[in-house]
């Protein structure tokens, strides 16, 4: 029975909001054309302030659009952990958004309404053997009819925009939280190598045409932008057009079409200054999709091997090492069992009998050197033994720190002068100590509504703040502050 339950996916294209929708998902839609699935809110921040309709739009406004995207299932948040750093980063959750498979299809359908072809996803070669054919006859079209240039060009462009298509569709599922989790299965080890392989042969195929493509472009250009676009702007103005021919600016329109098109395609091969050409993405991003297939590949197995013990099989091993006579025996028994390893070189603290450099390592004397598990679970055994009596060292630590404080008191009223401390009179260089005990009974002043404090000391204060500013002479800087008054209510 077919499904005709309400799609919510498609509700921000009619909410009164709509707008503000349409255009984040339009934002995502071109990123991802751009083979960026994945964007932070800042990214998307930065593509809507290019906007002049959203120079007022704040960073609040776009969190709750996103989180209304994402209750309607277009955006599917991923929290980012290489982004935390602290405790509050990641109570905040740092969430790169991708666009769902609805998403991408329904702004798709929209774009399609604005006359863009859509096509199912695939990494078909012939894409690339029709370009190269079609680059190839360009020289044939400076003189050729206006019909056959027309069939020419939008030949050249179908087939351009199908691969473009195709690959952004194909690539975009590797992408998707369903194929990461499928990836990540152990059913998908048995396809693993089918997708290896045909991803593989793309690359080659990529390889393969893409630089002759790049060499037929760079060839034809300066013929195709001087002389055989204008044929192609003709060639389109002598179709009739009812609606462009109405409105009165069919040959801008066209003008603009037929070139977006050609750096379109420019684009895809050739790199232009900074900008890295669509067809090196395409290889770099394939690769790394098929490194992800193998790591998850290898590392299902290894979890799957975790779960047999060895236990008897290295009991047999260490057998038939111990009934080994010679040394050069047992040699041949670790070459069989263990094959070819990778040599490490350990050093130990251990002196030497001599110090010979052609002295092997079999005639040393053994060493024993005590190891540890890497468990978690793992604690040394420790020796059981009575505590010491350690009241004379906490009585002296106590009057240490009793006599410090005295010190400190004595310090800071010491710029006490008929009950009350005025910073601005204060000339001389202040401790580091009696600074921040200063700032401490400030702060504690200004948190209470009646601006009234108590030391430490037990003094109780009410602070006091002038007009201006005055400058504090302290041990590491001068601290430029309000001219403030602290005037002790305990005479």
């Amino acid at each position: 029975m077919q499904r005709l339950d309400a799609i919510d996916e498609t509700s921000y294209l009619s909410v009164p909001n709509a707008p503000v929708y349409r255009k984040i998902m339009r934002c995502f839609y071109r990123e991802y054309e751009k083979m960026r699935f994945q964007l932070y809110r800042e990214d998307v921040m930065e593509l809507l302030k290019s906007e002049e309709e959203f120079a007022d739009y704040s960073m609040n406004q776009l969190e709750l659009d996103l989180a209304a995207l994402v209750k309607w299932k277009n955006l599917t948040p991923i929290q980012d952990p290489g982004k935390v750093y602290t405790i509050a980063d990641y109570k905040n959750k740092q969430y790169r958004y991708t666009m769902s498979e609805y998403a991408v299809e329904i702004e798709r359908l929209t774009v399609r309404l604005e006359n863009v072809f859509l096509e199912s996803g695939s990494l078909s070669a012939n894409f690339f053997v029709r370009l190269e054919k079609s680059l190839e006859e360009t020289g044939d079209m400076e003189n050729a009819p206006l019909k056959a240039v027309n069939e020419w060009w939008n030949l050249l462009q179908e087939d351009f925009k199908r691969l473009n298509q195709n690959y952004q569709d194909y690539l975009r599922d590797f992408y998707s939280g369903k194929a990461d989790r499928l990836m990540k299965s152990v059913e998908f080890v048995v396809h693993k190598d089918k997708f290896i392989r045909y991803l593989n042969e793309f690359i080659q195929e990529l390889q393969r045409h893409s630089r002759r493509i790049e060499q037929e472009l760079e060839r034809w250009s300066p013929l195709i932008e001087g002389v055989i676009l204008e044929r192609v702007v003709q060639s389109e103005l002598d179709i009739p057009h009812a609606l462009l021919e109405a409105q009165g600016n069919a040959e801008p329109n066209i003008r603009e079409n037929v070139w977006g098109k050609w750096n379109s395609l420019k684009g895809w091969f050739l790199d232009a200054g900074d900008r890295e050409c669509e067809s090196k993405k395409v290889f770099r991003i394939t690769g790394d999709v098929i490194r992800n297939i193998i790591q998850n590949a290898a590392l299902i197995v290894q979890i799957q091997n975790w779960g047999i013990s060895r236990k008897d099989d290295y009991r047999k091993f260490l057998e038939l090492f111990l009934r080994c006579e010679t040394m050069e025996e047992a040699n041949r028994l670790s070459a069989h069992v263990f094959g070819i390893q990778k040599t490490e070189h350990f050093r130990t603290k251990e002196p030497r009998e001599e110090d010979a450099i052609n002295r092997s390592v079999y005639e040393e004397a053994p060493a024993q050197i005590w190891l540890k598990p890497h468990t978690r679970a793992y604690r040394e055994k420790k020796d059981r033994q009575g505590f010491s009596d350690k009241s004379l060292e906490k009585l002296a630590q106590r009057e240490r720190y009793l006599q410090s404080a005295r010190r400190q008191k004595e310090v800071v009223f010491r710029y006490r002068k008929d009950g009350r401390i005025v910073f601005s009179e204060i000339e001389e260089t202040v401790s580091e100590a009696a600074k921040n005990m200063f700032l401490q009974w400030i702060g504690l002043a200004n948190m209470s509504v009646r601006g009234v404090g108590r030391t430490e000391y037990g003094q109780e204060y009410r602070l006091i703040r002038r007009e201006g500013t005055c400058v504090l002479k302290c041990e590491d800087g001068e601290l430029t502050m309000p001219d403030y008054i602290l005037e002790f209510l305990d005479k």
